[in-house]
């Protein structure tokens, strides 16, 4: 298990423009992912466990050995961590054939095991074909598997990545999903992962860990930091919702049920406790949530009028963008092609905002 409390400042002329980490979180078997926007420290995380980074306070412990301690003046060098590290651009040797990039890995290992370790990894990672060439050689799925290979090839505690899944196209993303779940079922080494991809978290973590600005704002499992996002912020950085403002008009917690007013109109939800009759709040309900419908007289309960504005193509479906009397913002409705088609002759459109789905933050 990795425990890591962390701090470290950047002064404001330094490459790093004043940005300040204060961060701590746990992580233990399985995939734990670091997401969050560009600049929100995730990088900066992983070094900071790897040893490349000093920070200027706190306490990192990996299987409870100290890596790194302010208070006791420990900081071990990055070889003695034990941890792998798979970097962004893989950072494989360029004047090395593969094999080499694996050899140099497992340098520390005694000579005939290195040799026997090697072949083992050139196997497993389906590079024996590809071994004797140098990485300019090779393809960008092969270049991948060498560093995972390369990272593992010491037997790590911890293996970190840093968004190793960037620039990928879909098959070789797809492949990299595939490799990464079959070494943590061969392996069963710990991993930390930075993406900024949601997707990516779904396909690989059990555990996600939301960063911003250096501060953790929310962790969890995946589907439960979608379902119930813990502030604006972070359901503006999962970029998985529609965001719209309206104000409690009654809440009801005997009967489980809210009511808020968006212009005109009013919607119906469960009860939103901690918040008071009268709060503004932003309503965050996802594009797959809503439905549409013809307009037929006045709406019902929880239908609002719409205007349709533009159909986007999506690999599985369609996303139409809606204007709305009760909103200053467009609402994104996701439907399947066989719906849109069958209600694409709609004069005046309606949006369905079912209960149970309505998040308020």
């Amino acid at each position: 298990m990795l425990q890591a409390r962390l701090k470290r400042t950047f002064a404001p002329g330094s490459d790093s423009g004043g940005f300040s980490l204060d961060l701590e979180f746990t992580a233990s078997q399985g995939v734990t992912v670091l997401f969050g926007p560009s600049g929100s420290g995730k990088t900066l995380t992983l070094d900071a466990i790897a040893g490349f980074v000093k920070p200027d306070e706190g306490r990192i412990l990996l299987d409870d050995q100290i890596l790194y301690d302010a208070a006791s003046l420990v900081h071990l060098a990055p070889q003695q961590r034990n941890c792998g590290y798979v970097f962004q651009n893989y950072a494989l040797f360029p004047h090395m054939t593969l094999r080499q990039n694996l050899e140099f890995g497992a340098e520390r290992r005694p000579r005939l095991e290195r040799h026997r370790r090697v072949g083992e990894m050139l196997e497993r990672f389906r590079l024996n074909d590809s071994a004797g060439r140098r990485p300019h050689e090779v393809s960008g799925g092969q270049r991948q598997r060498c560093s995972i290979a390369r990272a593992l090839i010491g037997g790590p505690r911890l293996l970190l990545l840093d968004e190793p899944a960037t620039g990928l196209d879909a098959p070789l993303r797809a492949e990299f999903y595939e490799v990464l779940r079959q070494v943590q079922a061969d392996f069963k080494t710990p991993m930390l992962l930075v993406t900024h991809d949601l997707a990516e978290c779904f396909e690989l973590a059990e555990e996600m860990i939301v960063l911003r600005d250096g501060r953790v704002i929310q962790k969890g499992p995946p589907r439960h930091i979608l379902d119930e996002p813990a502030n604006l912020e972070v359901a503006r950085l999962l970029g998985a919702f529609n965001l719209l403002e309206a104000e409690i008009r009654t809440l009801d917690p005997g009967r489980d049920i809210s009511r808020l007013q968006a212009g005109d109109f009013e919607l119906q939800g469960p009860y939103f406790p901690g918040h008071l009759k009268g709060d503004r709040v932003t309503l965050c309900v996802r594009p797959e949530q809503l439905k549409v419908a013809r307009r037929n007289g006045k709406p019902e309960a929880n239908q609002i009028p719409a205007e349709l504005k533009r159909v986007v193509e999506r690999p599985h479906g369609l996303r139409l963008e809606f204007t709305s009397p009760a909103f200053p913002v467009a609402i994104r409705v996701n439907v399947s092609r066989a719906e849109y088609e069958r209600q694409k002759g709609n004069r005046e459109w309606l949006i369905q905002f079912p209960g149970d789905a309505l998040r308020v933050v």
